[in-house]
């Protein structure tokens, strides 16, 4: 958002230039209203504004000058020393991302402070609301919104920016480079060599990239010349910041990207890369490096960014390296319908659909709503945390990767798996997060269907039985770990498991000693565990002893001979007893 000085700000008017002026009581304006007793006056406050202001597609709150025009500087001490946290307040209360910051009519002096609130527009189809009502700036009050406008916003469709002419554009301002790459991509991505022969106009218009000779934005964006492009959507720019430090606030080297896309994104990756680090894998037959920063998944990311963007929004795409992770920022919130919540589950509408079917055709992107299959799917499968959205919200979308490896032996897991598989067939995104959920302890996920296909591929091992089934990754993985304990422990028999195996011995050889039940148990239980459970059966007397120590001989109890159907029910008790006392 553009900072205005004070000389601009004395002659803009309120309505039309969407600024609302306020010297506010003693030079201040109440954060929420809140020693306001009716609504109508507590509306006519910091959020109430900011609201309605978002509502009217953006504009400012000027604190410290009067509203009559031309504005006088009066002066304010709202939140000196503290605009970082009303900033950081007005996100948390209302979702909406403002630019505060303070100016001097005698800036030598620090005389005539003036605080502005730069508010961003809505959102196409949404509305804010205080106190939950949507606001309206009419004349000096702010009421709700009436039927008609808060319809109108509910029904608003983005227009594709994309697919319109840009104003003043000719052939001669694409680049005859970029229109090859765009060219020869086509041609590989749609089997189609001839493509590559066809002239510059002609494939252009075959895409539709321009009609006659208007040229629509994304060529524009796609294959204009870099000088034209900085002049018409300087904002189309990405930047990458690299810092040697995640706390610090200043970047280290900063690189500027204005060329044409089919150009740009090679050049910044390459320009990535030279930074990117590996995390070497040996294991057996598995010898690969996992990347600090997959190729693919980077592309995929700035790619999204560059199709789903909002170029209405003067920011460009900024991509922060750090050694061990890297951030995207990106203008414009989610696409309509899509959510943090439904982000892998709802096909994405493209904010430049144009735009994002030439790059679909060309192969730079996956078909519409699958890149972020991609992303997850990737990161997933060489051992990586989740790529992180939380902080984006309607204004920008964050998107996070750290390049930690957190189980080598998880990649080289899947990577086997994949390696394995025809293209057809290879996991998806969601049997790939299935596995993640099995390997950190969720051993009963809830899609049936893909743990039934897991099961049926070998890929996940069941264990229990009826009420008591749960899954876990196979013997395999634990064998990449190099820790067969936790496989063991892993494995574990719970105590029905354990009875509907010495039961049985005990019915037909009439007694057993410890190492009988351990031996027929094998590796199932721990001697600790074992020991544990033969002590549940023998308190609730479907177990007996006679002798001591080493020559201690196990029998069937009273209690079973006497009533068998009470068994589950007292070892249960007996079971969540010795849990609660943390001794299993």
């Amino acid at each position: 958002m553009r900072r205005y000085n004070i000389i601009e700000l004395q002659q803009m008017r309120e309505s039309e230039d969407h600024v609302e002026f306020k010297k506010g009581e003693h030079g201040n304006v109440s954060y929420n209203g809140g020693d306001k007793q009716k609504p109508k006056d507590r509306r006519k406050c910091i959020l109430g504004y900011v609201t309605a202001l978002c509502n009217e597609k953006g504009g400012r709150m000027v604190i410290g000058m009067h509203d009559d025009h031309p504005h006088k500087v009066v002066g304010t001490k709202q939140n000196e020393n503290s605009l970082g946290e009303l900033e950081s307040n007005i996100y948390r209360d209302t979702g909406i991302r403002t630019d505060i910051y303070e100016l001097y009519e005698d800036d030598l002096n620090k005389k005539g402070r003036v605080v502005v609130i730069e508010v961003p527009s809505r959102p196409v189809g949404k509305v804010y609301k205080f106190e939950d009502v949507p606001l309206m700036r009419v004349g000096e009050d702010l009421l709700p919104m009436d039927d008609k406008v808060l319809l109108s916003i509910l029904q608003e469709q983005e227009p594709d920016f994309s697919e319109q002419f840009c104003d003043g554009a000719t052939l001669d301002d694409l680049d005859a480079d970029a229109i090859s790459i765009m060219k020869e991509k086509y041609a590989k991505k749609q089997k189609n060599p001839s493509f590559k022969s066809l002239s510059d106009r002609q494939a252009l218009s075959d895409l539709h990239l321009i009609s006659g000779d208007k040229v629509t934005n994304a060529a524009v964006l796609l294959v204009g010349k870099e000088t034209f492009i900085n002049k018409k959507y300087p904002q189309a720019k990405v930047m990458l910041e690299y810092r040697n430090t995640e706390p610090q606030i200043h970047f280290d080297n900063r690189i500027q990207f204005g060329q044409p896309f089919f150009i740009l994104i090679d050049k910044l990756w390459e320009t990535i890369n030279m930074r990117n680090g590996f995390i070497p894998v040996r294991e057996d037959s598995y010898i690969f490096d996992i990347p600090f920063f997959n190729e693919d998944v980077i592309r995929e990311l700035v790619n999204n960014a560059f199709a789903h963007r909002d170029y209405r929004k003067n920011s460009e795409i900024v991509v922060k390296q750090y050694p061990a992770k890297l951030e995207v920022i990106n203008a414009g919130g989610f696409p309509n319908g899509v959510t943090l919540e439904t982000l892998l589950t709802t096909p994405s509408t493209p904010r430049n659909r144009l735009l994002a079917d030439v790059l679909s055709k060309t192969g730079v992107v996956e078909r519409s709503g699958q890149g972020i299959d991609k992303i997850f799917l990737l990161t997933l499968s060489e051992g990586k945390p989740n790529p992180d959205y939380t902080k984006s919200d309607d204004f920008t979308v964050v998107a996070i990767l750290l390049a930690t490896v957190k189980d080598k032996a998880f990649a080289m897991y899947v990577q086997g798996i994949q390696d394995s598989l025809p293209d057809d067939k290879k996991l998806t995104v969601f049997e790939m997060m299935a596995l993640c959920e099995i390997r950190d302890g969720n051993r009963r996920p809830t899609n049936k269907d893909i743990i039934k296909k897991l099961e049926q591929m070998g890929i996940i091992e069941k264990h229990g039985k009826t009420n008591a089934i749960y899954y876990i990754l196979p013997r395999r993985y634990y064998e990449l770990t190099g820790d067969m304990a936790a496989y063991s422990l892993a494995t574990d028999w719970d105590i029905n498991q354990v009875w509907a195996v010495i039961l049985p011995f005990l019915l037909k050889n009439g007694k057993a000693k410890r190492a009988d039940f351990a031996k027929i148990i094998g590796g199932h239980l721990s001697e600790k565990q074992l020991r544990r459970f033969l002590e549940i059966f023998k308190a609730n007397g479907f177990l007996r002893t006679e002798g001591q120590n080493r020559n201690t001989i196990y029998l069937l109890g009273d209690s079973y001979t006497a009533n068998n159907n009470l068994i589950n029910k007292a070892l249960a008790i007996g079971l969540k007893e010795l849990k609660e006392k943390g001794e299993i």
